[in-house]
């Protein structure tokens, strides 16, 4: 099968007019021309993009890693993804009970090694704590924010079915034991992101030879800049090697004009973005969502929504284009982005899909549109509303 678009988007700044040839679920290169009668799709001018990668995400739609560990709760989630332009994910936990974190590493195993169903690629898991700070705990459960413990460590790697499904963690290096998980993590090809973290510059700078690699969800959960104690946020944005993750630009948790000065002083290369969506529809207790301003309430197979004012709306779980509406979508994120510091289209592919692919360790076989890679492919039109999706070949559309 060929893509034919005027716009085919590939590494080091080239954009081509031509065909994508996708053989199974492979790419296997670009060409100009096609056989006679070869099976073509003609985007015309829509662009043709790398899928997104997104490594922070608790959950989405139907699916929640946060709220149900379960094989069916992340195959779920790989089911809805594609919708919203993401081709490939890592699980993402929060600060919780040692016994859930081991199962949901078990079944996330499980779901790596057999990546034969429909949707995103499931990568692995991104262990959002629980070696994090009570202090900046944010929306964290407080009692299962814990010390680094090596013993605990062990048990989660003992939890993977092979290596390589922990891909990511994230831990405040400040705490005590920290300085020796980290460098074990490191040897073990886990990234370590310093996140709900009180640390200094200085604890930053000390530490960050033994693995930390960046930073989770930019200046929310972190001591902040100070003239006087830069914090983590200061050292996130002094570091050239360190990576700064961003969660969904909703213009709300970071101000635009901060995600503009951010974006003028680090490299496009060190800038990944996220949603940290947490598959709120799946919520298994009653959740007061400050943003929107409702109280979140699980009743069986719908979900009913309670306003300030005591009116209330019914959503129906099994309804994926009213569960959607819950949360900002890594495609509506990105269009945020893109109003707000008018990116180039390589510069949104570097943060979308290239950087976290490289940070992650998969860029042998995702984030970018080379021949032998994966086929993850995204078409949006100029205004980046999303067109069609290809995850390892295969199509998804949401019909309107």
């Amino acid at each position: 099968m060929y893509l034919k678009s005027t716009k085919i988007y590939f590494p080091n700044q080239i954009c081509r007019s031509g065909y994508l040839e996708i053989q199974g679920e492979k790419i296997k290169g670009f060409c100009s021309e096609v056989p006679e009668g070869a099976p073509v799709e003609d985007w015309g001018e829509n662009l043709i993009l790398p899928g997104f990668i997104d490594q922070h995400i608790h959950g989405w739609g139907t699916g929640s890693f946060n709220n149900d560990k379960s094989v069916h709760s992340i195959q779920e989630m790989k089911k809805n993804l594609p919708y919203e332009g993401v081709t490939s994910f890592l699980a993402t936990s929060g600060a919780e009970p040692i016994a859930d974190l081991i199962d949901g590493v078990k079944n996330a195993s499980w779901v790596v090694e057999h990546q034969k169903e429909d949707g995103a690629t499931l990568l692995g898991v991104h262990l959002e704590g629980p070696f994090i700070n009570k202090e900046f705990k944010g929306m964290q459960r407080e009692d299962c924010c814990i010390d680094p413990d090596m013993a605990i460590m062990h048990q989660f790697l003992a939890a993977q079915s092979h290596p390589h499904v922990i891909r990511l963690m994230t831990l405040a290096p400040e705490l005590p034991g920290a300085k020796a998980l980290i460098q074990f993590c490191h040897e073990n090809q886990i990234q370590m992101n310093i996140g709900h973290s009180a640390a200094t510059f200085d604890c930053i700078r000390d530490l960050k030879e033994y693995g930390l690699g960046g930073v989770t969800h930019m200046f929310s959960g972190m001591r902040g800049l100070h003239h006087r104690e830069p914090g983590v946020a200061g050292a996130a944005l002094y570091f050239d090697d360190l990576n700064c993750e961003f969660a969904k630009q909703t213009g709300m948790t970071v101000r635009p004009e901060v995600f503009a000065l951010t974006w003028r002083l680090k490299s496009k290369d060190k800038i990944i973005m996220t949603t940290d969506c947490g598959g709120i529809a799946l919520t298994k207790k009653e959740k007061y969502h400050y943003i929107r301003k409702q109280t979140f309430i699980p009743n069986g197979d719908e979900l009913i929504l309670r306003n300030d004012d005591g009116s209330e709306e019914h959503i129906d779980l099994h309804d994926y284009k009213a569960v959607r509406s819950l949360e900002l979508s890594y495609i509506k994120s990105i269009r945020n982005l893109i109003a707000n510091v008018h990116p180039s289209v390589h510069e949104i592919m570097k943060i979308t899909a290239e950087n976290p692919a490289r940070y992650i360790g998969v860029d042998d076989r995702k984030g970018s549109l080379e021949a032998g890679k994966d086929a993850d492919i995204l078409v949006v039109n100029p205004n980046f509303e999303i067109q069609a999706t290809y995850c390892m070949g295969k199509k998804y559309i949401l019909e309107e």
